[in-house]
């Protein structure tokens, strides 16, 4: 049955990528959008120079419906954007900045195993910033019918941070999805999370000082606390009841004290210091991996691991963040 609605999930995609893929209705629609940038109190002059010179980008559109999230298995997903490479890569990254690093991490009280393994994960510390005009993705994906409200309101964000000089508009580019920098900002955290950490009077989140503080900036502001856990791998009970089972990342349900939920995981001892902490049970691969098990794999999530699903909505993406975290932990 599962593999029958992902034969049917790609037929609905193709249809649909087919039917959005026209450059007349993308002129239509920006035709219109710069209506509703220019009531938004967007220039005239910002308009002409950024959306009325966006081009329609059918890759952008490809890209939102396979994201690896929608169908790597979790041991596979983690695997990949955990291993010793990856490690390597940021320990080096660290030695090479740990002045600033480490007085950042204190400044805000954010883990800087957690800021390294976010950069290694979103732009694997800075190799793979994204090379697409983030002005023509947000165009893309706002003139999409999927998440268009999301970004209509990215992209005139982003084009009021260019109007107001927070960000220089040349050479912007970044992600399939508008994202920018070493952590992958959007429009809007940039706009509410973003600093200029070095004093040069530009936020740039391609250095190592902004990016940094504006990644710190934003999980401090966020609620994320150094001396609570993110997640723990655990082993259910057979009897484990089916609402307690989160398999989506929109909202994580059915949360309960660590008391509670242990009678439904095997070998729940080394969970006792935690037992007045609140937590929920996610089972990431059932729902969405073909033929995937109902229990395995499973895992107790604290809130740390939710605040993570702020940044990027993935359970596997957060379950990846947290296991790197670890990995940097012992290796720093």
């Amino acid at each position: 049955m599962k593999k029958i609605k992902v034969y049917i999930f790609f037929l609905i995609f193709n249809l649909h990528f087919n039917a959005y893929a026209s450059d007349a209705e993308f002129n239509e629609w920006k035709k219109k959008f710069q209506l509703i940038a220019l009531e938004r109190g967007v220039s005239l002059n910002t308009i002409k120079n950024t959306v009325g010179k966006s081009i329609f980008l059918k890759d952008v559109i490809k890209f939102d419906r396979y994201q690896p999230e929608f169908y790597e298995d979790t041991k596979t997903y983690i695997s990949k954007r955990t291993n010793s490479k990856k490690i390597n890569s940021g320990v080096k990254v660290y030695n090479k900045n740990k002045k600033v690093v480490d007085k950042i991490t204190k400044e805000f009280s954010v883990d800087k195993n957690l800021l390294l393994s976010l950069m290694g994960i979103e732009t694997n510390f800075g190799n793979y910033l994204g090379k697409m005009d983030i002005v023509s993705s947000l165009a893309t994906l706002s003139y999409d019918k999927r998440r268009s409200e999301f970004f209509t309101s990215e992209l005139i964000t982003l084009l009021i941070l260019f109007d107001n000089g927070t960000i220089n508009p040349n050479n912007y580019l970044g992600s399939w999805a508008g994202a920018f920098g070493n952590f992958q900002f959007m429009p809007s955290t940039i706009k509410n999370y973003a600093i200029d950490y070095d004093k040069d009077k530009t936020i740039n989140l391609k250095n190592i000082e902004d990016s940094f503080a504006s990644a710190a900036n934003y999980l401090n502001k966020m609620g994320w606390n150094n001396n609570t856990p993110c997640f723990y791998k655990v082993d259910l009970k057979i009897e484990t009841p089916r609402k307690y089972l989160n398999t989506s990342a929109k909202k994580i349900k059915h949360k309960n004290k660590i008391s509670y939920l242990k009678k439904y995981i095997k070998n729940n001892e080394f969970l006792n210091d935690f037992d007045n902490l609140q937590a929920a049970l996610v089972t990431p691969d059932y729902d969405i991996i073909p033929d995937a098990k109902k229990l395995t794999p499973a895992y107790v999530v604290f809130d740390n691991y939710e605040l993570i699903l702020k940044w990027n909505r993935s359970l596997r993406f957060a379950l990846a963040v947290c296991t790197l975290k670890s990995k940097f932990k012992n290796a720093i």
